[in-house]
């Protein structure tokens, strides 16, 4: 079994270097500007036609959404420092004193016409068309390249439909699910014994890493979420980022909240020291909460992954059967601590903080919580949408009334 993964391992790899956003960025890219060229030089072959490729080396982005709204706003920066150098050009010429006003002058207006992260490239076209001896020319044979660029860019997506990332985003959801996982079974193993404060300080600084790993997550969902929008490969492409976004929600509520609990370990052990954490019975309680929990936490994160209704239902009632299982650990542990606060209260606030921590996180995985989660965030974009549009939107229900007004007349 070994031989056998040691020989696949290298075909794994390759495929997922093949679907990897940096590989497909960086072919992607190439290709483009190659085309771009050689399109450009067709339509001007007296000189070497270099901006249509940059526009589409520049232009070209892994998802097809990103292309789009890339692509707009770099033909807007583009063709607006030209038109800026052309009237500069015509007033007062190259010096030293119009050049400055010109970069001034372009980045002002970058901001004016919301390029966003494009506004140097409005300075960028002005100094380099205003260089050129013959400006008219030049100046509109750099607005020719420059949309050549644009429409190949934008045109490539539309051909070869770029990959969707939504696989990649759940796999960083459930390796992230499992991270939560094992910090949690390792925090319940020591809790049940004599941990030094160290060693649940150790654990605390586990817990405060997280957020690094969130941040990583929450840049692969933006990508998957970008590679679902304006995608005709994709059908309710809506709901899937809806369900992507609120489970890693509920995942980073979960990490704060673990922090929190490590924190409250720590601050317990230290009091405690040398002592238990708690009794012996209070503390296999403990850990077999964790544990359950840990479980409930991976399974959360397989539901909101799983696309196939099926598995999603399989998932759905496993993660429903450990929410349950975990319910009744933590009463028994509600009472097990009681006891122990009732014996010693000196520390009545800490082991009243643990049961409180490990109720926040049960509330935030409960399915009936995850689907109205779910419809509030359907009704709010659909709000969203409305207000954005009011008159697409007004019109769509007239249509609509129109529709069943016809159906009604037919039965």
């Amino acid at each position: 079994m070994q031989v056998v993964r040691e020989m696949t391992a290298p075909a794994v790899r390759y495929v997922k270097r093949r679907r990897d956003p940096v590989t497909v960025q960086t072919v992607r890219s190439a290709l483009a500007a190659t085309v771009a060229y050689v399109i450009a030089v067709q339509l001007n072959p007296e000189a070497a036609p270099l901006t249509a490729p940059l526009t589409a080396l520049l232009v070209v982005q892994v998802t097809l959404y990103s292309t789009l709204t890339t692509g707009i706003r770099r033909v807007n920066s583009v063709v607006t420092g030209v038109v800026v150098a052309i009237l500069f050009s015509l007033l007062v010429g190259l010096t030293w004193w119009s050049l400055g006003l010109l970069i001034l002058s372009s980045l002002i207006i970058g901001h004016l016409v919301r390029v966003d992260e494009f506004v140097p490239e409005v300075a960028i076209s002005a100094m380099l068309v205003l260089g050129v001896t013959t400006h008219g020319d030049t100046a509109w044979a750099r607005i020719v390249e420059t949309l050549v660029g644009a429409a190949v860019g934008m045109a490539f997506n539309l051909l070869l439909a770029p990959p969707v990332w939504v696989e990649e985003a759940g796999e960083s959801i459930e390796e992230l699910a499992r991270r939560v996982r094992q910090l949690m079974l390792r925090i319940g193993e020591e809790a049940a014994g004599r941990p030094p404060s160290s060693r649940a300080a150790a654990r605390l600084h586990e817990a405060r890493r997280l957020d690094h790993d969130i941040s990583e997550v929450d840049a692969d969902l933006r990508q998957a979420e970008d590679s679902l929008r304006l995608n005709p490969r994709v059908r309710e492409g809506l709901l899937h980022r809806i369900v992507l976004r609120t489970g890693l929600d509920t995942l980073e509520i979960c990490t704060v909240v673990l922090r929190v609990l490590a924190r409250t370990v720590t601050d317990l052990a230290k009091e405690r020291e040398p002592g238990r954490l708690f009794a012996p019975e209070t503390g296999a309680a403990f850990e077999q909460l964790l544990s359950e929990i840990a479980d409930a936490v991976v399974s959360f994160a397989v539901l909101v992954t799983t696309s196939v209704s099926a598995n999603a239902e399989s998932a759905e009632e496993r993660l429903a059967s450990e929410l349950r299982q975990a319910a009744v650990t933590r009463d028994r542990l509600a009472e097990l601590l009681f006891e122990e606060a009732r014996r010693d209260a000196r520390e009545w606030q800490l082991l009243g903080a643990v049961l409180t921590e490990v109720n926040r996180i049960l509330d935030e995985m409960d399915t009936e919580h995850r689907t109205r989660r779910l419809f509030e965030e359907l009704d709010r974009h659909s709000r969203e949408q409305r207000e954005r549009v009011p008159r697409l939107t007004r019109l769509w229900e007239r249509l609509r009334r129109l529709r069943r007004g016809a159906g009604r007349r037919s039965s």
